[in-house]
């Protein structure tokens, strides 16, 4: 019950954008960028998401970031994120710029919902090299949730972390933030992780899948998140809920693409060609389907 109010009032105040066949979005979550230190588990994977950006920007894509992409949990210093994965930034500065770029505060990052704490840390930077101050995302606004509306259908989805109703991860968040901190940042580097993550914890997150489907069956819309870091991506026939997985798998990086009316999911990864030379590749693995398949009139 509190998950499906907590989702709701995620609903009901969430930002509202259009989208037509001539929309392009690309939804990522859960990059949990830290300080490139040996417990950041994002710097392996920074490389593949620059070249993703690179590709999306260039072909006028919008980013979403579904939650979690600062790891403020465990490295409360921004200042320090942002200096160990400035060329990431440097990229979303430009989605910035051309007014293409939508975030999305999660658990990890939830201090993004003080307004103080996004202009004290996220407004302007110090240039180190240059010694002076320069512009990031001047005035950027932070969601909690969007809602994108078809212009002709009215079919809408709603997209989300996916923390709202998560006992540990949403009421209880300064508990687990703490021991993540001061405990199992230290352990999960040799191989520990911290049983209230639905990430590392199977039953809970089977839990909180569980209470997306509830609330996608009781209120008819379609739905994207994250959190668990497990990419979803709906059987025909099945409930329309979409997760976009994470940036922190160690082979590579999942997100959904909306394209043409149409959804899918893609993986990012390095592979090798014929000769042993490197390249990171973009893979659909599911899709694409017309978004309308997964209209609620489908499933009478």
């Amino acid at each position: 019950m509190y998950t499906d109010k907590r989702l709701s009032k995620a609903y009901q105040n969430a930002t509202i954008k259009s989208f037509d066949k001539h929309s392009k979005y690309i939804f990522f979550s859960d990059c949990h960028r830290g300080d490139d230190s040996v417990s950041d588990e994002f710097a392996r994977n920074q490389n593949i998401l620059l070249h993703a950006l690179d590709y999306y920007y260039n072909r006028g894509y919008t980013y979403v970031e579904v939650g979690d992409g600062d790891e403020l949990w465990e490295y409360p210093e921004f200042k320090l994120i942002r200096l160990a994965h400035s060329d990431i930034f440097m990229e979303l500065k430009k989605f910035f710029h051309d007014k293409r770029l939508l975030i999305l505060y999660g658990n990890h990052n939830i201090f993004l919902k003080n307004k103080q704490f996004v202009k004290r840390n996220y407004y302007f930077y110090n240039d180190e090299f240059n010694r002076n101050t320069k512009k990031l995302f001047p005035e950027i606004k932070i969601h909690e949730a969007l809602i994108l509306k078809n212009k002709l259908s009215g079919q809408e989805i709603f997209i989300v972390h996916g923390h709202q109703g998560d006992l540990m991860n949403d009421q209880l968040w300064k508990i687990s933030m703490f021991t993540l901190r001061y405990f199992w940042r230290y352990l999960h580097v040799v191989g520990f992780h911290n049983p209230s993550s639905p990430a590392r914890n199977q039953f809970s997150r089977h839990k909180v899948e569980k209470t997306y489907k509830e609330w996608i069956r009781k209120h008819k819309t379609m739905l994207i998140c994250g959190h668990t870091h497990r990419p979803r991506y709906p059987k025909q026939g099945a409930l329309p809920y979409f997760n976009t997985g994470c940036c922190i798998h160690s082979k590579g990086i999942t997100g959904i693409e909306l394209l043409d009316n149409k959804i899918m999911m893609v993986d990012w990864r390095v592979r090798a060609d014929h000769k042993g030379v490197l390249h990171i590749q973009r893979y659909v693995v599911r899709g694409p389907d017309p978004i309308e398949t997964f209209h609620f009139d489908h499933y009478a």
